[in-house]
């Protein structure tokens, strides 16, 4: 009976946010990015290849929700796509502040370090990237060509999402 108890406890807060899972130690509830339409409308012209217009959006979306990793990411990526990867690496890092095992996050900040010339910290992104990976995963993918690239060529690939 007090597991049953239990169980209908959790599936209630689980349902009643809307299937949002818990953030990572703290026990809140993650705020859901898609209600937020600046966020959407961002992720849409940054799909849509339109970095610069998504910046200020995403910039509003961080200072009025300071814990969202997802939206620090995209704003890291929106700013290295309009050729700032000095400027993007300490909005990325704020994403792996709030979640270190943000694999967008450590692909893409690998992907700015390659952008600097720097393949060693590009490289401790990766092996981050393997430690969180169980199988491998894309952003581990992406980022390992990526640093392929870079050491035959000496150049990063620039068209990488």
């Amino acid at each position: 009976m007090r597991m049953t108890a239990r169980a209908l406890a959790i599936a209630f807060l689980v349902l009643g946010n809307g299937g949002r899972a818990l953030a990572d130690g703290d026990r809140t509830i993650k705020p859901d990015p898609a209600q937020d339409t600046a966020y959407t409308t961002a992720v849409q012209a940054i799909e849509a290849g339109r970095f610069a217009e998504a910046i200020p959006l995403l910039e509003g979306v961080v200072a009025r929700d300071a814990r969202n990793a997802d939206a620090y990411n995209w704003l890291g990526y929106a700013v290295r796509r309009t050729g700032d990867p000095a400027r993007a690496i300490p909005i990325y890092q704020k994403a792996l502040d709030i979640d270190p095992k943000h694999r967008g996050a450590h692909e893409y900040v690998g992907e700015a370090y390659l952008l600097l010339g720097d393949v060693d910290k590009a490289r401790q992104h990766l092996a981050r990237l393997n430690a969180l990976c169980l199988l491998p995963c894309s952003e581990y993918r992406d980022l390992k060509k990526a640093i392929e690239t870079f050491e035959k060529t000496g150049q990063a690939p620039t068209a990488q999402r």
